[in-house]
């Protein structure tokens, strides 16, 4: 099983998708539910820099990321500054890293993760709008609405910690220069991480 997770996830690493919404153009509006039971919209949140991570328990691309308590750290930090941070689960009922409310909220306590909120997806209903294929898949949306950033988390597509020093974290880059009014200087390129389990999809 973790085998086959693996090189399904090479396997999209290593196949460069363009971004189903395209860098400048509108982000698809979406209204789903938190693990907590709260409505959330992308709506919510207009006015300010949002951003989107595809989120799925048990990758090791993921995992990667929150063992050491580096995503949130990045996640608060920003969060300190006024940016919104979503994480979402696309992942369907009857795999592995589906979640249900009570589990995710207990996998985030495990974790020490306190994003703005996490939207569970399991209908893909929010992934296929967007054209999410893995986690991590982050996008980062404008005070307009806009998307100025999709792709992966930073240069580094491996599950070992030790790739994170030295990292390029996209992410980071792309919020310092949104939020200091300059131009994203990457603005998109290709996620990695492992499949994102969609209904109806084996």
């Amino acid at each position: 099983m973790r085998l086959l997770l693996l090189l399904s996830t090479l396997a999209l690493t290593l196949s460069p998708q363009a971004p189903k919404v395209p860098v400048g153009t509108i982000a698809p509006a979406f209204t789903s539910t938190t693990d907590t039971g709260t409505p959330v919209s992308l709506g919510d949140f207009r006015g300010k820099y949002v951003v989107l991570e595809w989120h799925e328990k048990g990758c090791p691309y993921v995992t990667k990321h929150y063992r050491g308590g580096a995503m949130q750290r990045r996640q608060k930090a920003w969060m300190d500054r006024g940016v919104p941070w979503l994480l979402i689960n696309s992942s369907a009922e009857g795999f592995h890293s589906y979640l249900t409310p009570e589990d995710s909220r207990e996998y985030r306590a495990e974790l020490g993760a306190t994003p703005t909120a996490m939207v569970l997806d399991p209908s893909g209903t929010v992934g296929r709008l967007y054209g999410v294929h893995t986690a991590l898949h982050m996008v980062i949306i404008d005070p307009e609405g806009r998307v100025v950033y999709n792709g992966a988390i930073d240069d580094q597509p491996k599950t070992e910690s030790s790739s994170l020093q030295g990292a390029r974290n996209f992410v980071d880059q792309a919020l310092t220069e949104a939020l200091a009014g300059k131009p994203v200087s990457v603005p998109s390129n290709t996620p990695y991480g492992c499949e994102v389990h969609y209904k109806g999809e084996n």
